[in-house]
């Protein structure tokens, strides 16, 4: 009753604060995926593409066509016959070395393997995600999902509303406001994509940090493994944009410190250089001829930009944009630049390094990133 009173009929939002659940989505494609992660607060996990069997794992067709399925099934077949060619030609480009343990050497091989076929896997490939949330935030979250563009996520968001009110009846039942409904509907529908067809590989957006009121010791002591102050949002932010597959978009989308939208995928910036590089040449050939195949006949599906988007590898470039200030960019910038990381992604991680280390050479600003290359 006294959720029911003062959370769900008083409108005491924080109060939601107040109780936690877990949320387990499974069988969606990789864009419920994202939409759901899309939320500065999200907290949660979502299933490895090193980890799932794909040869079986179903794919989203939300046109029901035979001609979507075609194309589903084409990259489906790339993927799978491609492994064991190209696990052989990683171990002669990479042989073992003398101090590497056999076991975890063939697994390191077939994550490489995974991480160059994923390129390949349509958007549509369905995963699975785990959502942690506290009350208030998941009504939050699921009042924007129900005006979503994609009917599947709406869908999803539906399902997930259900599983609450009948988990925590008294919490969930929130009264609905038409202009509200109908604001986000608009916001969702005609702002949500961020897309920019004419998008550099790499460029500075903007620089708004103070350089002169920056505390440089606090910049050049800085410790490895260690953030900066939160206050540091105070001197402003930096806005990179770049070109980036959405396959690594996946992986940097993760880092809620810093504003980033969801991307429009489209063929437009071209297919990840880097997948086809790391290819023998054999099926590097094959690939090239699928891409233009693929292209054609995603071009020929009468369907909307968002809904072609379920067709399209992930291995295509989207247009992303990031926004933060100085620990945020640093965070995302230590973490994601070890060889550890998506090669895609490392060299975005890389050259924002870069560009940092310049801009502040005055202040003698630490940055901890890791120059091993890339094995």
């Amino acid at each position: 009753n006294f959720m029911s009173n003062f959370y769900v009929g008083y409108g005491h939002k924080s109060i939601g604060d107040c109780g936690s659940t877990t949320i387990f989505v499974e069988g969606v494609s990789m864009l419920v995926a994202k939409a759901i992660q899309d939320w500065p607060l999200y907290s949660g996990q979502e299933s490895s593409t090193r980890y799932i069997d794909f040869k079986k794992q179903p794919f989203a067709n939300p046109l029901n066509t035979e001609q979507g399925n075609e194309i589903l099934e084409k990259w489906r077949a790339f993927y799978s016959d491609s492994f064991a060619a190209l696990c052989e030609h990683l171990e002669n480009k990479f042989p073992i070395q003398d101090n590497e343990d056999q076991k975890l050497y063939q697994k390191a091989i077939s994550a490489r393997a995974f991480d160059i076929l994923r390129g390949t896997l349509p958007a549509g490939a369905t995963t699975n995600l785990a959502w942690h949330t506290n009350l208030r935030q998941a009504a939050d979250k699921i009042m924007m999902l129900r005006s979503h563009p994609l009917l599947e996520v709406r869908n999803t968001a539906d399902a997930i509303e259900k599983a609450l009110i009948q988990m925590f009846p008294s919490s969930f039942g929130h009264k609905r406001y038409p202009e509200t409904e109908e604001y986000n509907r608009v916001i969702m529908n005609k702002y949500y994509y961020f897309h920019n067809p004419n998008q550099l590989n790499f460029e500075v957006i903007s620089n708004k940090v103070d350089k002169n009121n920056l505390p440089k010791e606090i910049l050049e002591s800085r410790p490895p493994k260690t953030e900066l102050p939160k206050y540091f949002r105070e001197f402003g932010d930096i806005t990179f944009g770049f070109k980036l597959d959405f396959g690594s978009f996946r992986d940097v989308q993760r880092h809620r410190a810093v504003t980033q939208r969801m991307p429009l995928l489209t063929l437009e910036l071209g297919f990840g250089q880097w997948y086809l590089e790391e290819l023998p040449p054999n099926i590097k050939s094959g690939l090239e001829k699928l891409l233009q195949e693929q292209t054609d006949a995603i071009n020929a599906l009468n369907a909307p930009p968002e809904i072609k988007q379920y067709y399209i590898a992930m291995g295509y470039n989207i247009s992303n944009k990031i926004i933060g200030d100085l620990g945020s960019l640093l965070y995302l910038i230590e973490l994601r630049s070890t060889r550890f990381v998506h090669p895609t992604l490392r060299q975005r991680a890389l050259q924002m390094a870069n560009y940092l280390k310049q801009e502040f050479k005055e202040q003698n600003i630490a940055i901890h990133i890791d120059s091993e290359p890339d094995r």
